[in-house]
């Protein structure tokens, strides 16, 4: 800030969920929609003032003239009644003109805006959607919202990319590549650079696991497959080891390549969960989707509700490494039409649907939610309703999505298991050998205990590069030990120890083998310190992980 200038008297969050709080922490944030999308304008217009006839044709386009300009002058009102500890100081309102003061309002935008290769810490900030809560204001407000969300990810997009063409160790290379694909997850360019720095430190499983993120992705957003040149990186990390892969030594961005289009199937399933001509999945996983919810006499500001709260529980079921999810805005147009279970199965591939409703009913909000096994005829597998005060919509959201994740987790895994083990057994992959045993496992009868090791000893054998198997094999080792069982504690002791720690260098973001190889090191090992920090990762990774609160 200039010396001379207004203080700065309101900090003001833009991206993610909208929040505006006074210096003394006190919220000045409007309850309505328009009113935050006024104010919103206004300050993504710094150090512009904005015509008045311009901000009510983006906030009421479809009324005339006469009409938006006086629902214009309600709103300001409103917003003078918000901002009403500060509003007479930051708000600058004339005949023609609206602004906000320069130097007053601290907004997060800017500070992404400014962000450079000397400092870049302000990209830290876009850490989602600009304006999430706001989609729907208006027809004119949603357009001029778009080319908003667009031009902050370009620049945001083309910092990144020049932090990441700075790196040249694997170690640095792998947080910038993440980053970039935080702002925009479709960057093959990122994706490569991840998938080389990965096979560079000798991490083959982690750069496999990038592609196969990558391909997910593709298909999800861009209806396309991975470009040759990332299919081409993939076979050399699989036939010739890390070995050969090299870091670009250039200082200098690698060309984004655009993603091949892919043909839908017949039958339009989602790319994402097919695999067909490319070499196997290295691990597998129930596809889920979580549809927007039914709204059920709400008012227009609890409206975004019915996607905010699909969007935090599929954001919630995304950090469980063994699933699937596709997006909820992926299913928008289902929930605003028929609903039609059986055309979502047959158009995004998914066996699992969770659906639901919200009802206001008086000064509390009623959600209530059920899970759908679409593969056995849409049959109903849980169900659940929740009473909320609505005073604190943000909690809510966080509050529901919490329980149903850590309830349907569960549910899902079991059902899965049962599936397979159904199943005649020729040649089973190593995900259909885990679950096979993970049933075996908890019953703690010897005969099938002794079972489940089998079918995850033939799971580590078979895919020696999934995570997933060496953690539950290490889990049984542990069990193994704690009901007497085993001849030889000590060799058994020592074998849990490497499966666990094995897990964790495969994929060190799977929260469960991070809690297992936790739980190894406490019970067997007795390295209470180093258990705690594992457990603290894991619950860093997926905080509604029960198995790593149980630990």
């Amino acid at each position: 800030m200039a010396p001379g200038s207004d203080p700065v008297l309101v900090r003001l969050r833009l991206i993610g969920q909208m929040a505006a709080w006074t210096l003394t922490s006190e919220s000045v944030l409007p309850t309505g929609r328009k009113t935050r999308a006024l104010l919103a304008i206004l300050a993504l217009s710094l150090p512009r003032s904005v015509l008045r006839g311009r901000l009510a044709e983006m906030l009421w386009s479809r009324r005339p003239e006469e009409q938006a300009r006086a629902s214009l002058r309600q709103e300001i009102h409103r917003l003078l009644e918000a901002l009403e500890p500060v509003g007479g100081q930051i708000l600058a309102i004339s005949r023609d003109h609206l602004s906000l003061r320069p130097g007053t309002v601290w907004v997060d935008v800017e500070e992404v805006l400014r962000a450079s290769t000397g400092q870049p810490s302000a990209l830290s900030l876009l850490d989602a959607e600009l304006l999430e809560d706001l989609d729907g204001v208006d027809p004119s407000f949603d357009a001029w919202l778009a080319s908003e969300r667009e031009r902050l990810r370009d620049r945001a997009r083309g910092l990144a990319e020049n932090l990441l063409a700075e790196k040249t160790d694997p170690i640095e290379v792998i947080p910038a590549a993440q980053q970039l694909l935080g702002i925009d997850r479709t960057h093959e360019g990122a994706w490569r650079a991840l998938m080389k720095a990965y096979a560079a430190r000798g991490e083959r499983g982690m750069a496999i696991q990038a592609y196969e993120r990558c391909r997910a992705v593709l298909a999800d957003q861009l209806d396309a497959q991975p470009s040759e040149e990332t299919q081409r990186l993939l076979n050399e990390i699989r036939s010739a080891g890390p070995a050969v892969v090299q870091l670009r030594p250039e200082n200098r961005p690698e060309p984004r390549t655009e993603p091949r289009a892919e043909p839908r199937s017949p039958r339009g399933e989602a790319r994402e969960f097919r695999n067909e001509g490319r070499a196997p999945i290295p691990r597998g996983g129930a596809r889920v989707g979580v549809m927007p919810l039914q709204m059920v006499n709400t008012s227009e500001e609890e409206a975004h509700l019915s996607t905010g709260l699909a969007d935090e529980i599929t954001s919630a079921l995304a950090r469980f490494r063994w699933m699937f999810v596709v997006s909820s805005s992926s299913l928008a147009r289902f929930a605003a039409g028929s609903r039609d279970e059986t055309s979502i199965r047959r158009n995004f591939n998914i066996d699992f649907l969770l659906d639901g409703t919200i009802q206001r009913t008086g000064a509390r909000l009623r959600i209530a939610l059920r899970l759908l096994d679409l593969r056995a005829g849409n049959q109903m597998v849980w169900a659940r309703r929740f009473d909320r005060d609505s005073d604190d919509l943000l909690t809510l959201q966080d509050d529901i999505a919490a329980e149903v994740v850590a309830q349907i987790d569960p549910e899902i895994l079991l059902i899965e298991a049962q599936r397979v083990s159904a199943r005649p057994s020729q040649d089973p992959s190593a995900y259909d050998l885990v679950l096979r045993a993970i049933p075996l496992i908890t019953r703690l009868e010897k005969p099938l205990f002794m079972q489940a090791g089998d079918l995850l000893r033939q799971a580590v054998a078979k895919e020696p590069e999934y995570a997933a198997a060496h953690a539950w094999f290490a889990f049984w080792q542990m069990f193994l030990v704690g009901q007497g069982w085993s001849d030889t504690p000590g060799e058994v002791m020592a074998e849990a120890g490497r499966l666990a720690e094995r897990a964790i260098m495969l994929d060190p973001q799977d929260a469960k083998a991070l809690t297992i190889a936790g739980h190894v090191r406490a019970f067997l090992h007795h390295r209470m310190r180093e258990a705690l920090t594992l457990h603290d990762r894991a619950l860093t990774l997926n905080p509604n992980l029960s198995m790593a609160w149980a630990f």
